[in-house]
């Protein structure tokens, strides 16, 4: 490891932009996205700030520990799929799911009543060509000028990106699945 100074200054840059709501995306192979996604939830939240959090892919009824604690705290997430493909006993089926909840999510951000929209997992939806990747970028082109969108997922299209007002992507270094260490209860559910 090489040793650093500290830095001792710094040239504060004040932006000359009008606040809008922002296009989020948080994608590549590695961990941390959507859990970045839900830790931009929950800083909204404590600004007493509308969120809603869209989950393509899990069933309804999952309970995961984010699912739990975002009841306690009144943040509406709404799971729209029934698991991911190679789960799936139907894919037309989730394809309709995908359609289905894409029109809830839709609706929810032009709507304008929520300072922030989550797309927990849309890149699925939209690379397996379920979703029609026109409208959700006529839709969120469309969005109120004070609504924030964070979307999710691996293999983000390129079009989304040259959308997006910030993007990170996640890449995987290391990961203990790899090692041959299974999930853990309250850090990877």
């Amino acid at each position: 490891m090489d040793i650093e100074q500290p830095p001792v200054s710094y040239a504060r840059v004040t932006p000359q932009a009008e606040r809008r709501g922002l296009l989020i995306v948080n994608t590549g192979d590695g961990k941390g996205k959507s859990t970045a996604a839900f830790g931009l939830a929950l800083r909204a939240h404590g600004r007493g700030k509308a969120v809603k959090i869209y989950q393509f892919m899990k069933v309804p009824t999952a309970r995961f520990g984010e699912h739990r604690m975002f009841e306690q705290l009144g943040i509406p997430v709404e799971g729209l799929g029934d698991g991911f493909s190679w789960k799936s006993k139907d894919l037309e089926h989730s394809a309709q799911l995908a359609r289905d909840g894409w029109q809830k999510a839709k609706a929810t951000i032009l709507s304008g009543d929520f300072f922030l929209v989550v797309l927990d997992e849309i890149t699925y939806p939209l690379i397996y060509g379920w979703l029609s990747l026109d409208d959700v970028l006529s839709t969120l082109a469309a969005r109120p000028k004070d609504v924030h969108v964070c979307m999710t997922g691996r293999r983000c299209p390129p079009e989304l990106i040259a959308l997006a007002d910030t993007v990170t992507e996640m890449t995987k270094v290391k990961h203990a699945f790899n090692a041959g260490i299974p999930a853990q209860r309250g850090i990877e559910d």
